[in-house]
């Protein structure tokens, strides 16, 4: 599975602690994490994480992307309550997550049970989306 990780900045240490924690569930699906968050993630866990740009210079935007094309199975996006107001990007991602059945977690009580349904093998219907889809020919749009 494709994990993708965000955190605002005054939640960037609480997913670090998160990480460490699940560490072992994390090492066995492909991370991906805009930059800061990202390398805080790898340095202090080991774990392997791909970068995207970080999130104010369009990382948000890249996280969405890959959610819009059903690259990513799930999104842990830990976001700081005490901002008044969440960003076009992040309108946008949690709208994409919605549209194409990604869960999402914007804070740490979730994104514990969604970690731990992963290890259970509950998320394993996201596969579906991984499979070539059979295209119709005769099919206009």
């Amino acid at each position: 599975m494709n994990i993708a990780l965000m955190a605002n900045d005054r939640k960037k240490e609480l997913m670090v602690q998160f990480c460490i924690a699940y560490c072992g569930i994390l090492s066995k699906h492909q991370v991906f994490a805009t930059a800061a968050t990202g390398k805080m993630v790898a340095d202090v866990t080991g774990l392997k994480v791909y970068l995207f740009l970080s999130g104010k210079s369009g990382g948000a935007e890249q996280v969405a992307s890959k959610v819009a094309c059903d690259e990513i199975d799930l999104v842990l996006y830990f976001r700081d309550p005490a901002l008044q107001q969440m960003s076009d990007a992040e309108q946008t991602l949690l709208r994409l997550c919605d549209m194409h059945n990604v869960p999402i977690a914007t804070n740490i009580a979730t994104a514990e049970v969604l970690v731990c349904a992963l290890d259970r093998g509950d998320l394993s219907w996201r596969e579906v989306y991984h499979l070539p889809q059979q295209k119709d020919v005769t099919r206009l749009f």
